[in-house]
């Protein structure tokens, strides 16, 4: 079920690199999907809502029409009224959890600092709008709504809009709307501008603007491959996150210490994503295959358990290495999504790490609780990106401005500088720009 490499054997080493090649391509701006999104960005924008209604229909339910574009503010409310009281008092703290985090993490602006008799500071600035993207599909992912939302308002956004899509009836699916909780959790956090919307095109309706889709400064947040290369493509004409939110990936570092039921618990719980990339690394032969027998006991009483099979069996790998320091610089390498650190001292072991999207401490602290509850935003870097990018939290959505003042005037040492150096660029209007001061 799930293939064990050893990275010690050259036929090891090999296969473990052919792992990692697919999955770098996961975010690739490459081939015929990178074409194929830019048709869509170019159809979005010469047709608008009517381009959106027919990539709808193509690729999630033939029968969507312009109509459903928008979510009524009717259905916002119907949908919080009907939500369970259980599992609203879940979200509602769930909310909390992470709003105390990202306010809690918000930078605060520094002190101003005098050089040279500048007065120099740093202003920290909301953007004035974001489209957050939300999968839709086979699984209601309402506590993304969270993830990316309270984030969003702890920054200070003032106008929030949401795109999710109906369950994908062209692949066979049963035939429905929108998830109701994705809708209750908007309207429990405020937000009003939601679009039944998913895909490349929605991304471009946000980015573009159309006549029922309200143009955005930013998008931000997970979704398929198509909707990841349309970010990237788009940016610059409106603001994006900065990175790669794809397919569910994760990590676990295990020793002797660790608790194979739990590590397996973990593993499935990200491969049932649909698709999800598992891996498993360990000195211990004996490590690894205690983990896979509790693999294989645990994923029998499971819904997804197909969907799980698979990506264990073609997306994932256990990775037999010969010490902690070749773990971690596995881990290092692969940059996964979450982290796992399944050892005896998780505390001197993570200062070592330097790539991940999340790490959890210890083989007690489930992924799960990364995902709907803990704090930390669930939308992190996938497909390698973790070695550039981060998640989403609240420094997403603020931008940095500096500030500088020269209160009483440049003195004549700092006026000549600047001009030797404009000079010497060939730039005489910025030096006499800056002697027009002594003047």
């Amino acid at each position: 079920m799930l293939p064990v490499y050893d990275l010690s054997s050259a036929e090891g080493r090999e296969c473990f690199d052919k792992c990692l090649h697919l999955l770098g391509q996961t975010s690739s701006a490459t081939g015929d999907v990178a074409k194929a999104v830019t048709a869509i960005i170019e159809e979005v924008k010469s047709s608008g809502d009517d381009a959106v209604v027919r990539y709808m229909q193509q690729w999630t339910d033939p029968d969507f029409d312009i109509n459903r574009i928008q979510v009524s503010s009717k259905e916002l409310a119907a949908a919080l009224q009907a939500l369970n009281s259980d599992l609203r008092s879940a979200i509602e703290v769930a909310i909390d959890h992470v709003r105390q985090y990202q306010e809690h993490i918000r930078p605060e602006m520094p002190p101003n600092i005098m050089i040279d008799g500048a007065d120099l500071g740093l202003r920290f600035n909301p953007v004035d709008s974001v489209g957050l993207t939300v999968p839709g599909g086979s699984a209601s992912l309402f506590s993304t709504v969270i993830m990316l939302g309270v984030p969003a308002i702890a920054a200070g956004v003032e106008n929030i809009s949401v795109v999710s899509p109906p369950p994908n009836r062209t692949s066979g699916q049963t035939p429905g709307d929108i998830s109701p909780i994705v809708l209750a959790t908007c309207a429990l956090l405020g937000i009003d501008k939601v679009y039944r919307i998913g895909g490349a095109q929605a991304v471009a309706a946000l980015a573009l603007g159309t006549q029922r889709v309200e143009r955005v400064s930013m998008i931000a947040g997970p979704g398929n491959i198509y909707s990841q290369l349309a970010k990237q493509q788009l940016a610059g004409l409106v603001g994006t996150d900065g990175g790669f939110y794809g397919p569910s990936e994760i990590m676990v570092i295990a020793d002797e210490k660790a608790d194979a039921r739990f590590i397996a618990a973990d593993l499935l719980a990200q491969a049932e994503h649909d698709p999800g990339k598992c891996f498993l690394v360990a000195w211990s032969r004996q490590v690894i295959d205690q983990v896979i027998g509790q693999i294989s006991r645990q994923v029998t009483s499971h819904k997804r358990r197909s969907a799980i099979e698979s990506a264990l069996g073609n997306e994932s790998c256990a990775v037999l290495v010969a010490d902690c320091d070749q773990a971690i610089r596995v881990a290092d390498h692969i940059a996964c999504e979450h982290v796992v650190l399944a050892v005896a001292d998780p505390n001197t072991l993570v200062m070592k790490l330097r790539h991940a999207g999340a790490i959890f401490l210890g083989d007690r602290s489930p992924v799960a609780s990364g995902d709907y509850y803990a704090g930390p935003s669930h939308c992190l870097p996938t497909g390698r990106s973790a070695r550039f990018a981060s998640g989403i939290s609240v420094y997403t959505f603020l931008k940095r401005t500096s500030t500088v003042g020269y209160r009483d005037g440049v003195n004549s040492s700092v006026i000549e500088n600047i001009a030797r150096m404009a000079e010497a660029e060939g730039l005489d209007a910025h030096a006499e720009s800056a002697r027009w001061r002594s003047r």
